[in-house]
């Protein structure tokens, strides 16, 4: 695996990684210019040790991670400024992991100044209900071509995401040929080379029929777009998700595209689903990834029990 580029100062150009984890931020948590700056120097600043001590961003492992921190204590850094830097590495590495753009989270076997893991943010059954009915709504209204248009793409998208829990930037890089087949299921290759198989429901499948027309047959993608990329961006989906759940009378801060991935797989889970499948779907290497929803199996079990003991009415 190739070193890294040297440490340059903070005007150097955004390594690829970084900047998609800072859209990932601006589009899907809200991040102020603030924040996104504080992030990028520390982000910079965790580069930099990397290329000072010859480590590529690949080969990154606990051992790096705790030299990263015995050197941040070195230089006299206070711990809860260290403890930040550690929040937003750890956060980097969890990105890069869960976008299937690493074979590992090297920060989970790391331990540090934190208050505990929380649990993701999830909408109910009812608010995604909810959601869904407004953006049908919008669609089978009395309006111009144009937002008729951008009304059944947001359609299809949700149906796509609640469907199958897509990672955001799978679901916008679908090709059009997803569109057109005639199978109940989706292939999905993510960034790490991965292919998992996605059923379809439905409803899904309706959505991108509906949804079809409006794509050129010359696109390659399913949800095209004027962007560098060719196809519609993760901030443009947040945005336009946020509007949508504004209408649909849901707090915009609590609605976002991987609000709805978690809202797939507690959803799953909360009605029987195995968490060993939930964590193909999702597309997860490993069990403890998934494991951040067994919150859901917890309450699940404790229902079964007060159910069906047959000493609990004693």
């Amino acid at each position: 695996m190739s070193k890294p580029e040297d440490g340059g100062d903070a005007a150097r150009a955004l390594r690829p990684e970084v900047a998609e984890y800072l859209d990932m931020l601006a589009a899907e948590r809200g991040a102020g210019l603030n924040t996104l700056s504080a992030y990028r120097r520390d982000l910079d600043d965790y580069l930099d040790y990397l290329a000072r001590s010859g480590t590529a961003l690949g080969d990154v492992d606990a051992g790096t991670l705790r030299a990263f921190l015995i050197d941040l204590e070195t230089r006299g850094l206070k711990a809860s400024s260290a403890a930040r830097r550690l929040s937003c590495v750890r956060g980097f590495h969890k990105f890069l992991y869960a976008e299937g753009g690493a074979e590992s989270d090297p920060s989970v076997a790391v331990s540090g100044p934190r208050r505990g893991r929380a649990l993701p943010k999830v909408l109910s059954i009812a608010e995604v209900d909810r959601l869904l009915a407004t953006a049908q709504a919008a669609a089978g209204a009395d309006q111009p071509p144009g937002p008729a248009r951008r009304a059944r793409r947001m359609v299809c998208l949700l149906e796509l995401l609640y469907a199958t829990g897509l990672r955001v930037s799978e679901l916008v890089a679908l090709p059009r040929t997803a569109g057109a087949s005639q199978e109940r299921y989706l292939i999905v290759k993510g960034k790490g080379g991965r292919e998992r198989l996605v059923p379809l429901t439905d409803a899904a499948r309706a959505a991108m029929a509906a949804h079809l027309p409006a794509v050129p047959e010359e696109s390659a993608w399913l949800f095209p777009a004027d962007s560098d990329s060719g196809y519609l961006t993760r901030q443009a989906f947040a945005r336009d998700l946020k509007v949508l759940a504004a209408a649909a009378g849901l707090d915009p801060e609590r609605v976002s595209p991987h609000v709805l991935r978690h809202a797939f797989a507690s959803h799953l889970l909360q009605n029987g689903a195995d968490l060993r499948i939930v964590q193909e779907l999702l597309g997860h290497a490993d069990i403890s990834t998934t494991q951040i929803y067994t919150h859901v199996l917890d309450e699940r079990l404790k229902a079964m029990v007060r159910d069906l003991h047959p000493l609990m009415d004693r």
